[in-house]
């Protein structure tokens, strides 16, 4: 059965795409059908790091060029399948509600080709995102140690995350697995006491600079740095996201 996973966060800056782009190739090298979809509306890069010049991309699809099953392309490298977004697309940041909705409609049947495809959203929690997010069967929200990051992961969960479905956490650039441990902590405590819900660690990626690297040179970073810890961090989180996820129990209405 096919799984659509949204990875989110409430702020830029914390390796969002990088680890949706890498997760996905981790779970290719585990034998699963993946496709990942640039979610970002406004700012879509997916094809940047990576290193492609795609024909086709997400405007054309919602400019109603192209059906999207039309705009997904293969990355021979890395196994996977993309629909790759346009950066600067003011257009397409602001696209209706309602049109959001029939893109996830439309990505909830191209799912049915796939084990997993990853929705790489949007920062933040503008409505674009919280539709997509909805339309998840499962939401990865991504965060860092920073204070702001903290707050913001909390915000979106708080805005977008509904008790019944699961939600996951990552915290990326991490010094230490324990120190990624206590950051997760530290956002579990406070949904559970204020939202009445507990999202469970998925896991810790370390902080280490062949990431810029990589992104540098727009080579997948388990091809580049296959023995990092970076690679490793990811591999446990792919197995740990193969996992079924705990089903919620009931919380209280928000």
């Amino acid at each position: 059965m096919s799984r659509m996973v949204a990875i989110a966060s409430g702020k830029g800056g914390v390796g969002k795409t990088f680890l949706s782009a890498t997760l996905a190739h981790a779970l290719v090298r585990r034998g699963r059908r993946c496709l990942v979809f640039d979610g970002d509306l406004g700012l879509a890069n997916l094809d940047v790091q990576l290193g492609i010049a795609a024909a086709v991309d997400l405007a054309q699809v919602l400019h109603g060029r192209i059906d999207l099953a039309e705009a997904v392309i293969h990355h021979p490298s890395t196994g996977l399948d993309l629909v790759v977004g346009r950066s600067g697309s003011g257009l397409l940041a602001g696209l209706p509600p309602a049109r959001v909705a029939a893109l996830g409609g439309r990505l909830r049947e191209l799912a049915a080709a796939y084990d997993l495809v990853l929705l790489d959203l949007a920062a933040g929690i503008e409505p674009p995102c919280r539709i997509l997010a909805r339309a998840a069967d499962e939401v990865v929200v991504v965060t860092t140690d920073e204070p702001t990051a903290l707050t913001d992961a909390y915000a979106f969960v708080k805005v977008v995350c509904d008790p019944a479905r699961p939600v996951g956490v990552v915290v990326n650039f991490a010094d230490d697995r324990e120190g990624g441990r206590e950051t997760y902590r530290a956002l579990a405590r406070a949904c559970r006491r204020f939202l009445g819900l507990e999202p469970r660690l998925l896991g810790v990626v370390r902080r280490d600079p062949r990431v810029a690297d990589a992104i540098r040179v727009q080579m997948p970073f388990l091809a580049r740095h296959p023995r990092s810890v970076v690679a490793e961090d990811i591999e446990r989180l792919a197995a740990t996201l193969l996992e079924p996820a705990p089903i919620p129990p009931p919380g209280p209405s928000r």
